[in-house]
């Protein structure tokens, strides 16, 4: 039985008239008119020129490398898989990155996150906070391309958090024995200082070559380092850094709370004498660098180092990090933020958060001598900060007992290049607030004295081996901010894995058990690894059913041999010359 459908002309002549096919005239519509349907229409946020509440107490996460799953599988989709591969040549931790990335348009997320977690332990922070257009995105061999380089900090972060969804715990490498049976080698007392990147990753290396009393001291109550106290909820919410720690954790390694170099007396040499035969600082650098005009300027007078600010903010905003039920720092009017680094920006879009009615960042050079990852001054520009280059603090000045202004002389550089200061172009801004993120230094005397055999290179950075990160004590290893070589999360990490293997060596040297031949740190294993889908095939056991047949793929012996690496069976394959080509097996 068929059903007639009948339409009203009237209708579908209405539907056309809302977007017509075929025109036979010109149309005619007033800029008024079109600016009311506009406003109706319009998708994106409408552009704001006066106001920030908005902003004001909004620590959601920005997203800014967020991607769905489609929009996941269509970026995977892109990647050329090169076979010089400059994204991983750029990636301070050596990330595997085509791996990853075709894992991904494979629909394999958990083995795309093994991939990454493999190398990085700290692979969902770095997927989103990793200055990635100056490292893998940057010798993207795609960047000329229409649609640019591949989104590799997205596709990090997308493969990451389906992991940590999926709240699966880290377990030790199969192929280990039990810490029981393994060598007295494995069992010495090894100790880690400041719970930050680069003490987490060197931690869950040693947990995962088979160290079974490794102990993290950290002077805070809360865990994560810079990464918790210095980088904000809306940048790098607090449940990823647990995470990261859990799955540290998972593998035995401990935290012990209160307790640093010069805490309660703790020395380097009254961890020895508590039997520590190794240990790793990683405390970054705790202390700001303060300028002299400064001087006895405090909260009270609306003068913030970053040192001071971030931390209040990431104990308001951090849901867990603090028991102390602590407010937001009140921040009214102008904000002026002294400095430009990734941490001048950070101050900058969190005192946006905390009520700043304007955000001034002030920075003594031109905008191509901005410090900071292109990531961070573009929020910042989004957020309406304002930029005020060529400009040097010279006077604060006071109404009463609140910074009224500060003042300001004109810098530029030189034939020579050299960056001098004219006394005779003088600013003065208003400002309500100031915040000083001009870098950090380690100062504290009771921490140098615990490290009192320690060498300090000219610059105030632990003087250190940057191949073994060893100090002029064989024994104690440094890596992150207070080694001098890292500027990012991701280099703090590679420090920490660094220093790993090199530990090894030396505790294994301590027994009379001598590393050799290239670095071989295990990768990331969870207890899916651990269950069996071996096959058995005509008498022959293969550890998984998938294997290559006779095609591209296994056109030669190097081909097969990767294979092979990359976890595939067996392959089937046409007549070979074994001479000539089984021989490299």
């Amino acid at each position: 039985m068929s059903r007639v459908l009948s339409f009203d002309l009237p209708d579908i002549e209405n539907l056309l008239m809302l977007n017509p096919r075929v025109k036979t005239c010109a149309s005619l519509r007033s800029t008024a008119t079109t600016k009311i349907d506009k406003a109706h229409w319009k998708r994106n946020a409408a552009k704001n020129y006066s106001s920030y509440e908005k902003l004001e107490n909004n620590f959601d996460d920005i997203k800014h490398t967020t991607l769905s799953e489609r929009g996941a599988l269509r970026e995977a989709m892109r990647c050329l898989k090169c076979a010089d591969a400059p994204c991983q040549k750029s990636c301070p931790t050596n990330l595997d990155i085509k791996s990853f990335i075709t894992s991904i348009a494979n629909k394999n997320y958990y083995g795309a996150a093994k991939s990454i977690l493999s190398d990085n332990p700290l692979g969902l922070t770095c997927g989103m906070v990793c200055p990635t257009s100056d490292l893998c995105v940057g010798g993207c061999n795609l960047h000329a391309s229409e649609e640019g380089a591949i989104n590799i900090g997205g596709l990090q972060q997308f493969a990451t958090e389906v992991f940590k969804e999926m709240k699966i715990p880290q377990v030790r490498n199969p192929s280990l024995p039990p810490p029981e049976e393994l060598p007295k080698s494995f069992h010495p007392k090894i100790a880690l200082i400041g719970c930050g990147p680069a003490s987490i990753s060197c931690a869950s290396f040693l947990a995962r070559l088979g160290y079974s009393d490794i102990t993290i001291f950290e002077k805070e109550e809360y865990i994560g380092g810079l990464s918790t106290s210095e980088i904000p909820q809306f940048r790098l919410p607090y449940d990823v850094v647990k995470f990261e720690i859990k799955l540290m954790k998972d593998l035995g390694v401990k935290i012990v709370h209160g307790k640093g170099l010069g805490i309660e007396g703790m020395t380097l040499e009254t961890l020895k004498e508590d039997g520590y035969k190794t240990v790793f600082i990683g405390i970054g650098l705790p202390e700001p660098k303060r300028d002299l005009i400064f001087e006895g300027l405090t909260v009270e007078h609306g003068f913030y180092t970053s040192k001071e600010f971030l931390p209040l903010v990431a104990k308001a905003s951090k849901t867990g990090l603090c028991a102390c039920r602590s407010g937001l720092p009140s921040l009214q009017g102008t904000v002026i933020v002294l400095g430009a680094g990734d941490t001048a920006f950070d101050c900058a879009t969190s005192a946006l958060r905390c009520g700043a009615h304007r955000v001034f960042v002030v920075f003594r050079k031109g905008f191509t001598n901005i410090r900071a990852v292109p990531e961070e001054v573009e929020l910042a520009k989004q957020e309406k900060c304002e930029f005020l280059p060529y400009m040097s603090p010279r006077r604060i000045i006071l109404k009463g007992q609140r910074i009224s202004a500060i003042e300001f002389v004109h810098t530029e550089q030189n034939d020579a290049g050299d960056w001098i200061e004219d006394e005779d172009q003088v600013i003065r801004l208003k400002a309500n607030v100031v915040i000083s993120a001009f870098g950090s230094i380690l100062s504290n005397s009771s921490v140098k004295k615990a490290m009192a055999n320690i060498k300090f290179n000219r610059w105030g950075f632990l003087d250190i081996d940057t191949e073994t990160m060893q100090t002029n004590e064989p024994w104690v290893f440094a890596g992150g901010d207070i080694a001098g070589l890292a500027n990012t999360t991701v280099e703090s990490v590679n420090d920490g894995k660094q220093a790993s293997w090199h530990i090894h060596k030396y505790l294994q040297s301590l027994h009379g058990c001598l590393v050799t031949g290239d670095p071989e740190l295990p990768l990331f294993y969870t207890p899916i690894d651990l269950v069996d889908i071996s096959v058995e095939v005509a008498g022959l056991k293969f550890p998984n059913p998938f294997g290559l047949a006779s095609a591209a793929p296994t056109t030669n012996s190097a081909m097969i041999r990767r294979a092979f690496k990359a976890g595939w069976a067996f392959a089937l394959t046409k007549t070979f010359s074994l001479d000539k080509v089984w021989r490299n097996f």
